[in-house]
């Protein structure tokens, strides 16, 4: 399992430490949250918050754009260090052409693309791009705020994904973020998930024990 904490939790006043500590737990992934203010109600991080990361941690640089322009940003944040770039479905009005475009685009940029879609968007939206994605991202929160409680509905997506790609794309990992812990991580094992993200639990817990305890 591949756990990719997500800095949108980390304590600020401590980040060195913390960073520092994350660098030596098993986590692999750095999950990296980029807000607009206008796609979801938060505003959050910049290339440069990123390019600041990049020079403290090896891990991979996950990077989740909830914006309203994903072109745009794809490019700014894969000159910043990016290793995944994952945008939402919804941000392109779920029109077939333009995900296609944006996929093959970030693979030239030399990154790898992740698609997603918000909790009460159906799954089925991202099953005509199976074979394109390296990554699938289940939102078991609704994407904006950190903290949220885990939507049992995200198991079903999960299962679903799971089996979609062991017959059309068996390479693709399946990432769930929002309101992870020991027992819904476990839960999202089960169902087929590759990658854990979890901000909260891992930043406001013992990072190294917290990380190791979804790595099982």
């Amino acid at each position: 399992m591949i756990v990719a904490p997500s800095v949108l939790s980390l304590d600020y006043s401590r980040m060195k430490e913390q960073v520092d500590e994350l660098n030596a737990s098993k986590a692999e992934w750095m999950h990296f949250d980029v807000m607009d203010g206008h796609f979801v109600p938060n505003l959050t991080f910049g290339p440069d918050i990123l390019k600041g990361f990049c020079k403290m941690s090896p891990l991979v640089k996950d990077v989740h754009l909830m914006v309203s322009d994903p072109f745009f940003f794809s490019d700014v944040f894969a000159r910043a260090g990016a290793d995944y770039i994952t945008f939402h479905a919804e941000a392109l009005d779920n029109d077939d052409r333009s995900i296609r475009d944006l996929c093959d685009h970030i693979h030239s940029l030399g990154c790898k693309a992740g698609i997603s879609v918000k909790p009460f968007t159906r799954i089925d939206a991202v099953r005509p791009f199976l074979k394109q994605f390296d990554l699938f991202l289940v939102m078991s929160v609704e994407p904006g705020f950190g903290g949220q409680a885990f939507l049992p509905a995200s198991i079903a997506k999960i299962e679903t994904l799971r089996h979609w790609l062991d017959n059309a794309h068996p390479e693709a990992l399946i990432e769930v973020d929002g309101g992870i812990n020991e027992h819904t991580g476990k839960l999202c094992r089960d169902a087929g998930a590759d990658v854990l993200v979890a901000g909260s639990y891992v930043f406001k817990n013992d990072i190294q024990k917290a990380v190791e305890s979804l790595c099982l």
